[in-house]
């Protein structure tokens, strides 16, 4: 399998005003994504909301992703806790002829590197077939992987761990391992990460600088002077002082209110929080019909 690289947005989940899953429009805002520039997508990941959206409308969104015309571009998430439920929900991405997952550990309960050893043999002695990029966001799930762990995976399954998205960032600067993909989970890292061999990067603010990070990172590939990673770094910094998914919906819905829907207990955010978001943007001279304006 070619080694995973190159820009990808934790694409966000459009919901109806009855807060279920519309599925047509998830895939489309996807799908453009990767027309603005990304590598590909994960779908549900935490963007996503994944945790929060029930097992049935995922099955139903990936039946109908196995017809994009980017199918291979997506990395699909489980965001589940049960063991069970994620197998499940593999087996049947993977008879979608899915093979790529973004897992994280369980949330909630607490647990060493021992467990999630265990917790992803058993993962992979049910799906053999899988590819799995970890991630690594204690923030969320309460566990950290540590670089021992990491390599102990990989040692055991080479062909089935296969990289880690790093949102907790102590992997990225020192985890060095052949044929291994690294992905900081933030766009502010996505130089430093490329000049230590690091392969791109996952994260939520792709959902509206796929254009520019795609430049930064096609401009280091081809040697060429960074024009853009600082109004880059500039941009996710000021998506950074809020939670993401309350920035990122409230963003998009400034030209499209069904993005104004979210699960709860996640919300928009509040009107001087948005005020100030896009005050910050517009200074920035920032636009998402077009990353790269001067």
């Amino acid at each position: 399998m070619t080694k995973i690289s190159g820009i990808y947005a934790a694409t966000m989940s459009v919901l109806n005003s009855d807060l279920s899953l519309n599925v047509d429009k998830t895939i489309a805002h996807a799908e453009k994504l990767i027309d603005q520039g990304c590598h590909g997508t994960a779908i549900f990941g935490s963007t996503g909301q994944s945790q929060l959206i029930s097992i049935s409308e995922k099955i139903d969104l990936i039946n109908k992703l196995s017809f994009s015309k980017y199918k291979d571009k997506h990395l699909i998430g489980t965001g589940l806790n049960s063991l069970g439920e994620t197998i499940n929900f593999m087996k049947i991405a993977s008879s979608l002829k899915f093979n790529k997952f973004l897992i994280m550990p369980p949330a909630y309960y607490k647990y060493g590197d021992f467990e999630v050893i265990e917790f992803y043999t058993k993962v992979i002695q049910s799906i053999p077939e899988c590819k799995i990029i970890l991630y690594n966001f204690e923030k969320l799930c309460g566990y950290k992987f540590s670089i021992d762990c990491v390599k102990e995976l990989v040692k055991k399954f080479p062909d089935q761990i296969v990289g880690v998205k790093d949102s907790s960032y102590n992997l990225f600067e020192n985890l060095k391992l052949k044929n291994f993909s690294v992905f900081p989970g933030s766009e502010l890292k996505l130089l430093k990460g490329l000049e230590l061999g690091c392969s791109g990067i996952i994260t939520a603010t792709c959902n509206v600088t796929a254009e520019m990070s795609r430049k930064v990172f096609d401009d280091f590939h081809s040697g060429k002077e960074q024009t853009y990673n600082q109004k880059l770094c500039n941009v996710r910094s000021a998506f950074d002082k809020y939670n993401l998914i309350s920035g990122l919906h409230t963003y998009y819905s400034q030209k499209n209110e069904i993005y104004k829907n979210i699960l709860p207990p996640l919300s928009l955010l509040n009107k001087i929080d948005e005020q100030n978001l896009i005050k910050n943007l517009k200074e920035l001279n920032f636009s998402n019909k077009s990353s790269l304006a001067a």
